[in-house]
C-alpha cells in the first residue's frame, strides 16, 4: 500500500486532495468570512480547488464576501498551487534534510518533466527564486503605481501589490478588486507588468532552466524550450490580431477605447486567454468570433511544468508537427533537427484526445443541467478543465450539481495532463513481440 501511495502518479493528486481539504476547512471557518456566518461547504470546496488548482474562477466575490482572513488563504492556495506541491516538498526536504530519496526525485519530475535527475536541485531553487523575484518585483512596481497613481493608502495599495502579483504569476486569475482588472484597462503601467509575470508563470520552468543555462546558445536549447517558444510566439501575436479585429467596433468591449487602448487590450486578453482568468473588458459581451478564439486559446494553454493549464502549447505543436509530417509524407516527425520520439507523439495524442472528450462530456452535463447557452457553457467548461480562469459571470448562477462538474473539471484539469502523461511515460515498455501490420482505411 505505502509503495503505491509513492508512484508519482497517485501522489500528485493525493497532494492537491489535501491542499484543497485544508482550504476548504480554513475557508469554512467564520472568520474567513466578511459577513456574519460562515461559508457554505461548496462555496468554499469551489473556492479552494479553484485556488489550489490555480484556476481563477469563483462563485461569490473574492474581496466582499471573503475577510482579510480568507483572502490570506486563497493567496496560500494558489501560491502553493502555482508552485507545486510536489515542487514545494520536495524543496522542503532538501532543506531539511540535504538530500533526495529516488522516490522524491521522481515526484519533482512528475512536476518538471523534460529534466534529468540531476537537474532537481537546480530546477527547485531556481523555481523558488524565479517565484520570489518576479512576485517581489512586479508587486513593488504595482504598489507604487497604486499609491501613487489611485491614491491608495501603502497599506492598501500593498496588499493589493503582492495579491495581484501572486495572483499573475501562479496563473490563478483571482483578483482583490471586485471588477477584476477593468478599472486598469487603460493603464500599461498596471497591465504590462502584469503580462510580464503571467508570461514568466506560465513558460514553464523547464523552459526558465533551460533559458538560464543556455542563455545565448539556443542551439543548445532542448527540443521542449523550442517548441514552447515557438507556440508561444505563433499563439501570441494571432491571439493579438484576432482579438483586436472581432472586437474593434464592438462598444461593450475594445469599441469603448481609442486605437493604444485598443491594442493594449488586445495584447492583455491574447496573454490572458492561454493562462489565466483576469480580463479587463466584459467577456460575456464579445462577439461570437472572439469566443470561438477564446476556446481554442484556453484549451491549448501555455507550457508544460509551469503554472499555466491547458493541453500545453508543445502537445499543440507536436500534433501539428504530425500532421505536417504526414502531408509531406515524411516517416519521421522532426523538429529543429530532432526526431520526435514515437512514445511522445502517442502520449500527445492520448492527452488531446482525453481531454476533448472529458470537456465534451462536462458540456453535454452542464446543457442537461442549466438554462445557459451553449456559448456561455462551453466557455465555463474549457475554462475550468484549461485552469485558465476567465469566465462570462455564470459561475455562481449555476445549480450546485454544475457547480460540482466544474469543480471535477478545474481539479484534473490541473494534475490530469500531468498524471495522465507521466502514468503513460511510466507505463512504456517494449513487447517481445510484434503482431503481423495492417493498413486499415484512414479518412
Amino acid at each position: 500500500m505505502r509503495d503505491s501511495l509513492q508512484h508519482p502518479t497517485r501522489l500528485v493528486p493525493l497532494a492537491f486532495l489535501v491542499a484543497i481539504a485544508i482550504g476548504t476547512a480554513l475557508l469554512m471557518l467564520p472568520m474567513a468570512r466578511a459577513g456574519d456566518g460562515s461559508a457554505p461547504f461548496l462555496v468554499a470546496l469551489f473556492t479552494a480547488t479553484s485556488a489550489a488548482c490555480v484556476n481563477g474562477l469563483i462563485v461569490v466575490d473574492t474581496p466582499t464576501y471573503w475577510s482579510g482572513f480568507g483572502q490570506v488563504v486563497i493567496l496560500l492556495l494558489f501560491q502553493v498551487g502555482g508552485f507545486g506541491i510536489m515542487a514545494g516538498a520536495t524543496l522542503l526536504g532538501i532543506l531539511v534534510t540535504r538530500r533526495l530519496r529516488l522516490a522524491t526525485r521522481l515526484l519533482a519530475q512528475t512536476e518538471n518533466r523534460g529534466l534529468v535527475m540531476g537537474d532537481v536541485f537546480g530546477i527547485l531553487r531556481m523555481v523558488l527564486a524565479v517565484t520570489l523575484s518576479v512576485e517581489a518585483i512586479v508587486a513593488v512596481i504595482l504598489t507604487l503605481r497604486l499609491h501613487y497613481g489611485y491614491g491608495e493608502d501603502w497599506g492598501t495599495a500593498l496588499w493589493h501589490g503582492i495579491f495581484q502579483a501572486a495572483s499573475a504569476f501562479n496563473n490563478s486569475g483571482f483578483s482583490s478588486y471586485s471588477d477584476s482588472l477593468i478599472r486598469f484597462a487603460l493603464d500599461p503601467m498596471i497591465l504590462v507588468p502584469m503580462m510580464f509575470a503571467i508570461l514568466v508563470g506560465g513558460v514553464g520552468f523547464p523552459v526558465l532552466h533551460d533559458l538560464r543555462r543556455e542563455t545565448w546558445r539556443p542551439g543548445r536549447w532542448m527540443l521542449h524550450t523550442k517548441l514552447t517558444l515557438l507556440g508561444t510566439a505563433i499563439l501570441l501575436p494571432a491571439g493579438f490580431v484576432a482579438i483586436l479585429l472581432y472586437e474593434w467596433n464592438n462598444v461593450a468591449t475594445l469599441g469603448q477605447f481609442g486605437i493604444g487602448g485598443k491594442f493594449l487590450n488586445a495584447l492583455f486578453h491574447s496573454v490572458t486567454l492561454r493562462t489565466t482568468g483576469f480580463n479587463t473588458v466584459d467577456v460575456a459581451a464579445m462577439t461570437p468570433s472572439s469566443f470561438v478564439v477564446s476556446y481554442v486559446l484556453m484549451m491549448i494553454g501555455g507550457g508544460s511544468a509551469g503554472t499555466a493549464g491547458g493541453i500545453k502549447v508543445g502537445t499543440f505543436l507536436i500534433l501539428g508537427l504530425a500532421v505536417w509530417a504526414e502531408i509531406r509524407g515524411d516517416a519521421d516527425v522532426n523538429a529543429f533537427g530532432r526526431r520526435v520520439s514515437g512514445d511522445v507523439l502517442r502520449q500527445a495524442v492520448t492527452v488531446v484526445l482525453l481531454a476533448i472528450g472529458l470537456v465534451s462530456l462536462a458540456i453535454l452535463a452542464l446543457l442537461g443541467l442549466s438554462d445557459f447557452s451553449l456559448t456561455f457553457l462551453m466557455f465555463e467548461a474549457i475554462s475550468a478543465f484549461s485552469t485558465t480562469g476567465i469566465s462570462t459571470g455564470i459561475t455562481g448562477q449555476l445549480p450546485a450539481a454544475a457547480q460540482v462538474i466544474i469543480i471535477g473539471l478545474m481539479f484534473v484539469g490541473r494534475i490530469g495532463t500531468i498524471t495522465i502523461a507521466t502514468g503513460l511515460a511510466l507505463r512504456a515498455r517494449a513487447r517481445p513481440y510484434r503482431y503481423p501490420e495492417e493498413r486499415p482505411i484512414v479518412g
